[in-house]
């Protein structure tokens, strides 16, 4: 089973990255343990990156190019690299989703049992996600997503969520003091759902709308999810949303329970 997950993360395009450096390094007369030591790294690490078991970040190819005197072959390998992967591995489920995510005027989020992408803490996701490549992919969607001129973000968050432990407990903590911190922002609407019954409201869902008012939302499902542009599905979901909102305690409210909970819970 581990060698089957390790051929899926080895992927062709870190192989030929890898042979790249496994060349350079040949042609300089280099050993893996010498390379290593010039660029402060351990000599497994080296053969990580030469085997394509690992994909390594540009400042280390900046290093890596130095030491072999490769004149800038490592870094355009690397930028290839980075050219070849730009399909960023999202779940099949979720992969017509992003784009409008990232392009959207107003998102509107259901959560019911972790909060949700858009706001977690790299603690708190990497306790969800295990992959490293699919953890960098998420962080760099919420940094392409909430960085200026960001959208409306309304969100209604079920109260068990704050109290479901996901990864340390200090993660935790930092998690919802970092859902304070959002919900302080001019742009973010956060409510707490309490555990009340909402007719309809059976899974997490995602709204997003453009600017010239188009739709598109991601439904949680038993198999992952599903992306809608159906307009009878839309209607549902914004009914539902508004039903949700109703019974959510109000913005001012919602702080003083993530607070009272974290000093209750998390401390």
């Amino acid at each position: 089973m581990a060698s089957t997950i390790e051929n899926r993360r080895r992927t062709p395009e870190l192989r030929t990255f890898g042979s790249v450096i496994r060349r350079l390094r040949e042609a300089a007369g280099l050993k893996q343990a010498e390379l290593a030591a010039l660029v402060n790294v351990s000599r497994a690490y080296i053969g990580h990156v030469e085997l394509g078991k690992t994909r390594c970040r540009l400042d280390f190819a900046k290093r890596l190019d130095g030491a072999l005197k490769a004149d800038g072959e490592v870094v355009a390998a690397w930028n290839g690299l980075l050219e070849s992967i730009k399909s960023v591995k999202y779940a099949a489920y979720f992969v017509n989703f992003p784009k409008v995510e990232s392009t959207a005027k107003l998102i509107r989020v259901y959560e019911t049992h972790v909060v949700n992408g858009l706001f977690q803490t790299e603690e708190y996701a990497s306790a969800i996600v295990m992959d490293p490549d699919i953890l960098n992919t998420r962080m760099n969607r919420q940094k392409q997503v909430m960085s200026a001129p960001a959208p409306k973000i309304f969100v209604v968050l079920e109260e068990s969520v704050l109290h479901r432990q996901v990864g340390a407990r200090d993660a935790m903590r930092r998690q919802l003091e970092y859902l304070l911190e959002l919900s302080e922002r001019s742009g973010v609407r956060l409510q707490v759902l309490p555990t009340v019954y909402v007719e309809d409201a059976r899974a997490a869902f995602t709204i997003a709308t453009q600017a010239d008012r188009s739709d598109a939302a991601y439904l949680v499902t038993g198999m992952g999810g599903m992306t809608s542009a159906d307009p009878d599905d839309l209607a549902n979901l914004h009914e539902r949303f508004a039903s949700l909102q109703a019974e959510a305690l109000n913005v001012r409210d919602t702080r003083a329970l993530i607070r009272r909970v974290i000093e209750e819970r998390w401390t």
